[in-house]
């Protein structure tokens, strides 16, 4: 089944400095934030089509509260156990804080006027999020999803977005996995059961959709 553009949205997931840049989170964590960042221009090309394309862009951030009453104790408990507890001070600023400079998306993929950006405490874009209702208030039925890390963020956003019926298309090549032996098997995992996770597609087949007025496949 294909999709008119109207009711086709780009997520792009966790695309911030704490999770791309060196002194980040990520980094902190002891992650390869140059895997991480290594997906950042096949994300502007997808980003760039999407938007003269005329697509709803949502971008997703990861982080809490200053006060991190938002962070279940658990959740900090992993965080601290990583070397990388959110709400230490870091050269980006306190970790995965909302308001600091670390928190924020990349300049490479900033978001644009009337661009949705949606905070998130959680690794899934729809727990504790208005995401749900603005997607439905634009009657976006499919989702084309990219960003960090796929195993992570992505897929946990993925798998909320299914059970709520949308049609969902991952980005193979428009997101990374923390580990590379982990990418191969969360990209696979959507193609058990005739797709239970939806259906994979790279950059240069959905930028080649995307330049042509047929419905999105």
């Amino acid at each position: 089944m294909a999709e008119s553009r109207a009711r086709v949205a780009l997520l792009v997931i966790d695309m911030q400095r704490d999770f791309c840049s060196a002194g980040g989170y990520a980094a902190r964590a002891g992650l390869d934030v140059a895997r991480l960042s290594s997906v950042i221009a096949n994300i502007r090309r997808l980003l760039d089509a999407a938007r003269a394309a005329g697509l709803t862009v949502v971008h997703t951030r990861e982080g809490h509260l200053p006060d991190l009453s938002d962070c279940p104790p658990e959740k900090l408990w992993r965080s601290r156990a990583a070397g990388a507890e959110i709400g230490s001070q870091g050269p980006l600023g306190r970790l995965l804080v909302r308001g600091e400079y670390g928190h924020d998306i990349i300049d490479e993929l900033r978001p644009q006027a009337g661009e949705l950006v949606i905070d998130k405490p959680g690794y899934g874009a729809f727990h504790r999020t208005w995401l749900d209702e603005e997607l439905q208030q634009r009657d976006i039925s499919a989702l084309m999803l990219c960003g960090v890390t796929t195993e992570v963020c992505v897929h946990s956003t993925l798998r909320e977005a299914i059970d709520r019926g949308y049609r969902c298309t991952l980005v193979s090549d428009g997101c990374a996995a923390s580990d590379p032996a982990l990418q191969v098997p969360a990209l696979q995992m959507c193609r058990v059961e005739g797709g239970i996770f939806g259906v994979l597609a790279t950059t240069d087949e959905l930028v080649h959709a995307l330049h042509w007025p047929n419905p999105i496949p």
